[in-house]
């Protein structure tokens, strides 16, 4: 008798467990495809050269003349070496590169913030840059350490609409948080920009100085703040999949392209149309600049169905 209540209760208990299984089944999305409150990732793709030739004249006219890149390049006299180098190089190929250093220095000129904070000093910076962007539609946020090729920026966003919020680069998850890594460079548009400005007003969700035991870095910050705006990061990438916005320079990428598909390097490694190349020394931003805007072979015409000219009276490549 009591061999039968026990099994009466051992059925009892597996009937209830398997109820609350299923019930808790019950409550997951098994969808292939996440709604867009689960999932905010999106991939962006430049234009294809067909898609470009659908366009009238007047049309690709006056994309170009949107397209146009306000640089916000963060500096601190520590980095001197490289403020200096990225000035001499990538920089001229902005529509207005503004350099943004945490105190003055005698040697190069910068907004000096006077901020040691790093979360502090780069809102500082977006601030600035959205009350004195004029005209300017998108900008560009970068390290010292980033070397950017502008055009192919340009490039990427050609069609994008700045009225809408674009928040893109390299963009990455941790935990629940999707963000665009600060080390490869970080796109937004007027309207995500113009929406971070209401919401640095708002203490309570973006506040400029955290309370907490830990550091978050100052790009997770950012994508927290812009997603508490409806904004959410994109991923800069080509058909192919590769990424355009690299936190790595182009020696590690290939060496790893060389362990990974040593039987294909280049087209395992780097992106035809790359927009950044992060970790990189003066040096090679100078080899850099060599290679993507002096470097032609005699008699070879790519023939781009677009050109981007240069800043009036620039002194670029």
């Amino acid at each position: 008798m009591l061999s039968d209540g026990c099994s009466f209760m051992k059925g009892m208990l597996l009937g209830g467990v398997f109820c609350l299984v299923l019930s808790l089944l019950g409550s997951f999305n098994f969808s292939p495809e996440s709604s867009t409150e689960d999932h905010h990732h999106h991939h962006v793709y430049a234009p294809t050269k067909d898609e470009l030739k659908r366009l009238s004249d007047s049309r690709v006219e006056e994309l170009k003349n949107q397209v146009r890149v306000y640089c916000i390049i963060m500096v601190q006299p520590k980095t001197l070496v490289y403020w200096a180098t990225v000035l001499d190089t990538w920089s001229k190929h902005c529509d207005n590169a503004v350099f943004y250093t945490s105190e003055s220095s005698k040697a190069l000129e910068a907004v000096d913030l006077n901020e040691k904070d790093d979360w502090a000093r780069l809102r500082k910076a977006l601030i600035h840059a959205y009350e004195n962007a004029g005209d300017l539609r998108w900008f560009f946020v970068a390290q010292p350490t980033t070397f950017a090729i502008i055009e192919n920026l340009k490039y990427l966003i050609l069609a994008k609409d700045p009225n809408e919020p674009f928040y893109l680069g390299n963009a990455v998850k941790s935990g629940e948080l999707e963000y665009v890594e600060y080390s490869s460079g970080i796109v937004l548009s007027y309207e995500a920009l113009k929406r971070l400005m209401t919401m640095f007003k708002d203490e309570s969700q973006c506040p400029e100085r955290t309370h907490t035991l830990w550091t978050m870095g100052e790009d997770k910050q950012l994508a927290l703040c812009l997603k508490y705006a409806g904004v959410f990061a994109e991923n800069g990438e080509d058909r192919h999949g590769k990424g355009l916005f690299n936190k790595q320079n182009v020696v590690s990428m290939v060496k790893q392209s060389m362990q990974d598909n040593p039987t294909d390097v280049v087209e395992g490694c780097c992106p035809d149309m790359a927009v950044t190349y992060g970790e990189m020394s003066p040096n090679q931003m100078h080899v850099m600049m060599f290679g993507v805007y002096r470097l032609r072979p005699y008699g070879h015409d790519f023939h781009d169905w677009i050109t981007f000219y240069p800043p009036k009276d620039s002194d670029n490549d």
